[in-house]
């Protein structure tokens, strides 16, 4: 089967293309390095011709509020070239727990992007994965100085890019799901104690300072990014992945 991977050269899309590959399918990266536009529409026809699934997994330059555009941009013409061109599947990418922080203009767009594709003409599937184990430094970078690290204690259940695009995969060859496949890492920490812990493991002598405003994740109420009982869990600690 030939599947389209929009954003395949990125952390997720390159995983998701190598491993659509070594299980017998054609699975083709597209991205704006290889002539794809799909803000524009340009190259998009080209793209999804002969596929009998689309995975799109581009992600909104920004995290403010320019990113609801992006996401609404970009998933009309997904959508018109997909139905156009007869792909029986389009997958995309989002984030467990989504509508639960309606404060994130991030959060809400990514909810639009899922919106539009329930209500659009091509069936669907879409997985919503927790927050990723490789972005954890960029989250402590966003808070920090010389000395300290500011971090809420937000619940997270973060989990490996690698089983989020095996997730992406696995999903991307079955059946449409007509719905939503959740899927989180296998341990719960408060973001506060996940600083320390990889600050330890990077030997990174800073301190990490409990501030429940600080940062992006201060703005999740509870238990939002926690996922449910339907989630699919995946099998790598945070502390065998810092190990590697």
């Amino acid at each position: 089967m030939k599947i389209a991977v929009i954003g395949g050269t990125g952390l997720i899309g390159s995983q998701v293309v190598k491993m659509l590959n070594a299980g017998g399918h054609e699975a083709v990266p597209h991205s704006p390095s290889t002539g794809l536009d799909l803000l524009s529409g340009q190259g998009l026809a080209e793209a999804l011709r002969g596929a009998g699934v689309v995975v799109n997994l581009t992600n909104s330059p920004t995290f403010d509020d320019a990113s609801p555009a992006f996401f609404r941009t970009t998933m009309d013409n997904l959508l018109a070239a997909a139905r156009s061109e007869g792909v029986g599947h389009t997958v995309i990418l989002s984030i467990v727990g989504a509508e639960r922080v309606p404060d994130l203009a991030y959060y809400r767009a990514k909810v639009l992007q899922e919106d539009i594709l329930k209500a659009g003409p091509v069936p669907y599937s879409i997985v919503r994965a927790t927050q990723f184990f490789e972005f954890i430094d960029a989250v402590l970078s966003w808070t920090s100085d010389e000395h300290t690290v500011r971090l809420p204690a937000t619940p997270v259940q973060p989990m490996a890019a690698a089983e989020v695009a095996q997730a992406v995969s696995d999903v991307a060859v079955g059946a449409p799901l007509l719905g939503t496949r959740n899927v989180a890492g296998p341990e719960v920490f408060p973001l506060d104690e996940l600083g320390r812990i990889t600050l330890a493991a990077h030997g990174d002598p800073r301190t990490v300072i409990t501030d429940d405003s600080a940062g992006m994740f201060a703005a999740a109420p509870g238990d939002a990014l926690i996922a449910g009982d339907d989630a699919v869990i995946a099998k790598t600690s945070y502390r065998e992945w810092l190990s590697r």
